[in-house]
């Protein structure tokens, strides 16, 4: 057994170990994408040992070994795909503090640079953040989202450190993504507020990223 008290309430800290080891299990082809993305998922919204345990307990701790995957192992150093965080954090235009959707919609996607406060608001409309392949004006920045009877969605990568605190006013202010980053992550935290509206917040691979583990799951199985 991982733990001993499945009712305790899980820690963002042992969410992301659970996460490393399906990433690895994927990358040895010992899940499918389909396997991997629903048990990641899972994984993220887990609030206790009890709904973890089962996402990992049919594979191996990560590195190889054939002991269960323990809660109270320290998390790896070494984020997906060797990320150096330190080349996206500082340099590059940064893009406006500001993005508005009005009876219409935004996106801030790609390579973009985040400045240290940005604002996105929509008011009968929508908004996309995605944060998977941006940039970072410093190693702290903030997000503010404000949706009034408007939409707004945040997806950031499962390495990334990110601390959600908005509130939700007849709507709802997802923040189930809240999380520790891998070591050199930039610290994103997202609040603000959602009336009659809707925030959420996800993580998830990028396109790259999915292809770069399907290409070692097929190289594991040659």
């Amino acid at each position: 057994m991982m733990s001993e008290l499945p009712e305790m309430r899980a820690s963002d800290a042992e969410r992301e170990r659970i996460a490393e080891a399906l990433r690895e299990a994927v990358a040895e082809g010992r899940l499918t994408m389909e396997e991997f993305e629903e048990r990641l998922e899972a994984a993220y919204k887990a609030r206790t040992h009890g709904e973890l345990e089962p996402l990992v307990r049919d594979l191996p701790a990560p590195g190889g070994g054939t002991a269960a995957v323990s809660l109270t192992k320290r998390a790896g150093a070494v984020a997906p795909g060797g990320q150096d965080w330190a080349e996206r954090i500082g340099g590059g235009p940064v893009s406006g503090p500001v993005a508005i959707g009005v009876m219409g919609g935004f996106q801030r996607k790609g390579t973009w640079t985040v400045p240290r406060r940005f604002t996105a608001f929509a008011f009968w409309g929508g908004g996309e953040i995605d944060l998977r392949d941006a940039r970072f004006e410093d190693g702290e920045v903030v997000i503010r989202c404000i949706a009034i009877m408007g939409g707004m969605q945040v997806t950031v990568p499962p390495d990334l450190d990110v601390h959600v605190g908005g509130v939700g006013i007849m709507g709802g202010f997802d923040d189930k993504a809240s999380g520790p980053g891998t070591p050199g992550s930039p610290r994103v935290r997202i609040t603000g507020f959602a009336f009659w509206g809707g925030v959420g917040v996800d993580r998830k691979e990028t396109k790259a990223e999915r292809r770069r583990l399907r290409e070692e799951r097929r190289k594991s199985l040659q």
